[in-house]
């Protein structure tokens, strides 16, 4: 797969396409980890919280739940206020 890597403000970006980040639970705005392997002159790319299921949760539920709370935290900060 062959990717471009461009400027966006004082930032180098490369974009990753959504088969890639998907199964990782990567989404805009996840934390992930960014490493440089020098010897084998690669950039290794790991999520930082990829949710963990409870036993007995289907994993899949649980990252869905993980995605609304990340999104909707705001708002679901503001009812709990209420």
């Amino acid at each position: 797969m062959l990717r471009k890597v461009f400027r966006t403000g004082n930032s180098t970006v490369v974009s990753l396409p959504k088969d890639v980040i998907d199964p990782l639970g990567v989404r805009d705005g996840s934390d992930v980890s960014v490493e440089l392997d020098r010897e084998h002159c690669q950039i290794i790319i790991r999520p930082v919280d990829k949710p963990i299921a409870a036993a007995g949760v289907d994993e899949d539920f649980a990252r869905q739940v993980s995605e609304f709370i990340t999104e909707y935290r705001p708002a679901l900060n503001s009812l709990a206020k209420k």
